[in-house]
């Protein structure tokens, strides 16, 4: 899983371990991009199973479980030290206290309860912070100094390009649209960081959940620079639009 899969997934996804996209009716795997589409019978084992509960057992016969794929995730991403994952993981098994004392090979049954207090106590500081960060978030909209922009679903690579206050995305805007954001590009920005707000702009021209044909992608796309090809390639190569093997159907990517 890589940071744009995890901060496109919501806590819902998560513990599914898919996420399921609208435009394209697909459930994904999101620890190893495996789809399963909407309407498609799949056969798994000698048994047929519906798109939904085909994702579930390829979860399970490839992944063994979430919970394993999450945990071995490591310290980057859970946050927990070593001693506290292999803590969970016994949780997770279902072991009593005295037996996961055995499996530590010391400590008591009192520790192993100390253990359990902490990490609910660690769930409901999580859920604060969320909700700070929520708080934060609405103090901060009418600040267009400080709001960074939104980091688009589809983006293949969150870094620095995208810390962008919306102030400086207005300034970046007006530079390449001289005739206003209905008018033509000027000219297609060199910088990574002015080259995603300019393709985030041109994003605005296509229907969420439509599917477009190639011409029409270039007919859209020359409307706003006369180099259509190379626009339509970083809409993809960005992660603003998605289409299919073959080149014949486009979409935003949601």
């Amino acid at each position: 899983m890589d940071d744009n899969w995890l901060e496109a997934a919501s806590v819902e996804d998560l513990t599914n371990g898919y996420i399921y996209n609208h435009s394209t009716e697909e459930y994904t795997c999101l620890f190893c991009r495996e789809t399963f589409e909407e309407g498609v019978i799949y056969p798994i084992e000698q048994t047929l199973y519906e798109a939904k509960k085909a994702i579930t057992q390829h979860i399970t016969d490839t992944h063994h479980s979430v919970f394993d794929h999450l945990i071995g995730l490591g310290n980057r991403y859970t946050g927990l030290t070593e001693h506290q994952m292999k803590i969970l993981s016994f949780f997770e098994e279902g072991m009593e206290d005295k037996e996961i004392v055995k499996k530590l090979d010391g400590g008591s049954t009192s520790t192993i309860r100390n253990h359990r207090f902490r990490l609910r106590e660690k769930e409901k500081q999580a859920k604060i912070f969320l909700a700070l960060m929520n708080l934060l978030d609405d103090k901060q909209k009418e600040k267009e100094e400080t709001k960074l922009i939104e980091v688009h679903k589809g983006a293949t690579m969150v870094d620095e390009r995208y810390v962008t206050t919306e102030k400086e995305e207005g300034k970046i805007l007006s530079t390449y649209f001289k005739e206003g954001l209905n008018g033509k590009l000027t000219t297609l920005p060199s910088k990574e960081k002015r080259k995603i707000i300019v393709l985030k702009q041109i994003l605005k021209k296509f229907e969420s959940k439509k599917v477009y044909t190639e011409q029409e992608v270039n007919r859209i796309l020359k409307t706003v620079y006369e180099d259509f090809a190379t626009l339509r390639r970083y809409m993809i190569e960005y992660g603003f639009m998605d289409r299919t093997s073959d080149g014949t159907k486009y979409w935003v990517n949601e």
